[in-house]
């Protein structure tokens, strides 16, 4: 399970331990270098061909000793053109089957257009998690609070002495809990519980990954990315939230049969988190269909694949 960028690993906590009561499988999800984690010499290259060749390398050394069972590829955002890539490098030897994660090229290409714009307008810096978990969910960019409680974690990393002292803080207008006020007043009573605050509360955290630093990639994971993924020789599956429009590639290669698409309802773009049973549900569908393994506890696909 491959995280999108500025996740982590525990993007996918939930969902795991959902999957793994619907079908017979295991989940290793994994801190791609420079998020999480996982610290490397070279946090800042994450271009595409480099994280393939991450996910090439971890396989390649967790069975080492021992022949790699059929490995299902299933990648967010990001992390789904990287499994893409992996899967076209042929790094996945025993790769069986991918499922990719609201992941359409001409939409994210897109998106990119205002993804800086989106990035200045979130918090610097938080007063504790539980501020980030407040804010994430009360902004609706992770729907579930469950899954919030996990995965920001991941996310976050607590302000070194140096990023204090130089005054980072969050911009004006933007509280330190993420909380939007007028400028030059503070929402009532945030200054006394602040006060109240300072007494238990050491250091402030802030993202883990800086992600308007990674811009100089963005295009190179998305780029060419319909075309690579109609050409992978397994099965396919892509999740898309809500009713999302397919580029022309894409378009006719599932008019041709070429891969499996899922709509779910009800969820925005961390769909294994806002929906984490419905996304499972819909892998384990699909694991099923094709044969590559066994339902647990009497479930069975409840619903028809497209």
């Amino acid at each position: 399970m491959i995280h999108g960028g500025g996740f982590s690993g525990l993007t996918w906590a939930v969902l795991s331990a959902t999957l793994t009561k619907l079908v017979k499988c295991r989940t290793l999800a994994v801190d791609v270098r420079g998020h999480g984690n996982t610290k490397t010499s070279e946090e800042d290259d994450i271009s595409a061909d480099r994280l393939a060749r991450d996910i090439g390398k971890i396989v390649s050394t967790r069975y080492k000793d021992e022949t790699a069972p059929p490995i299902i590829l299933v990648g967010h955002s990001m992390g789904g053109a990287i499994a893409i890539h992996s899967a076209v490098k042929n790094l996945v030897p025993s790769l069986a089957g991918m499922v990719v994660i609201d992941v359409v090229e001409g939409s994210a290409l897109e998106a990119l257009q205002s993804m800086q714009s989106f990035l200045k307008g979130r918090p610097k810096q938080f007063q504790s998690i539980e501020y980030a978990i407040e804010w994430v969910t009360r902004t609706g960019q992770i729907k579930n609070l469950e899954s919030a409680r996990v995965s920001m974690i991941g996310q976050l990393q607590p302000m070194d002495q140096n990023e204090m002292a130089e005054g980072s803080s969050p911009e004006a207008g933007t509280s330190m809990d993420g909380t939007i006020t007028e400028e030059g007043e503070e929402a009532a009573g945030e200054t006394e519980n602040h006060a109240a605050d300072t007494e238990t509360v050491q250091q402030p955290y802030t993202w883990r990954v800086d992600l308007s630093k990674t811009e100089p990639y963005w295009k190179g994971w998305f780029q060419g990315m319909s075309n690579l993924f109609l050409s992978v020789p397994v099965p396919k599956m892509l999740l898309l939230a809500g009713v999302d429009r397919l580029d022309k590639d894409l378009a006719i290669g599932h008019m041709q049969g070429k891969f499996q698409m899922q709509v779910l309802s009800n969820c925005g773009h961390t769909m294994q988190e806002d929906q984490p049973q419905k996304v499972a549900e819909a892998i384990a569908t699909f694991l099923l269909r094709h044969k590559m393994t066994e339902a647990l506890s009497g479930f069975e696909r409840l619903f028809p694949s497209c």
